[in-house]
């Protein structure tokens, strides 16, 4: 009777971020000078709160108690020291975690209070700034981020190159305001084409973030 040879193989999932082999650090379009800078953010802590009916400022004291952060109940942006509330919607928010060390947990705690779900890994997010930064994100994004109807710390649900975004408008940096947008990571590719294309008019230098914190 023949033998049937048998073969094991083994697998290794390796980590993969969310803009491996996508985009990189250096620098693409117009030399003389960057005007815009492109900062891509990685290893952060990501979740979805969901309020259940009238349960939204029960759920907000918690957050505030926990992290020192209350729950936006407008479209904006609530930062602290190590976490960032992101309205996302009527009685919704994004949960952002400068490390995922101790996140799980944390949403352990939050979980009994509201419909909580992990998104670490489904999303990517980069920082745009610089000189000719709005130049850049007035080809794509259909909003005014002029500075008196786009104001620090504001968020938009919006739409650039037929990708749904979210941004938010950060403290000015040294070179002008500051946003943040955050992609869905199945779309990072189609978002990143639409990037390089458009700012390469203006020159852009890309860097990455250290993973321990989008900050």
């Amino acid at each position: 009777m023949a033998e049937i040879a048998t073969v094991s193989t083994a697998v290794s999932w390796a980590p993969r971020g969310a803009w491996a082999g996508i985009a990189q650090p250096g620098s693409f379009g117009a030399t003389g000078g960057a005007g815009v800078l492109a900062t891509l953010l990685d290893g952060f802590g990501l979740a979805t709160l969901i309020a259940a009916p009238g349960a939204a400022p029960a759920l907000s004291r918690i957050v505030e108690a926990r992290l020192g952060i209350a729950l936006p109940q407008a479209p904006k942006i609530a930062s602290g020291q190590a976490h960032d509330a992101i309205w996302a919607g009527p009685d919704q928010w994004l949960l952002r975690a400068a490390s995922r060390d101790g996140f799980a947990g944390l949403l352990a705690e939050l979980a009994p209070h509201g419909a909580v779900s992990d998104q670490s890994d489904a999303r990517a997010a980069v920082r745009l700034s610089g000189p000719r930064v709005r130049d850049l994100l007035a080809k794509g994004v259909m909003l005014d981020l002029h500075p008196a109807a786009f104001a620090v710390g504001d968020v938009a649900l919006t739409s650039i190159a037929h990708v749904g975004v979210q941004i938010w408008r950060l403290a000015d940096g040294p070179d002008g305001s500051v946003f943040e947008i955050l992609v869905p990571r199945s779309m990072a590719g189609s978002f990143w084409a639409w990037f390089t294309a458009s700012a390469a008019e203006f020159g852009c230098a890309v860097t990455a973030a250290p993973v321990a914190g989008p900050r």
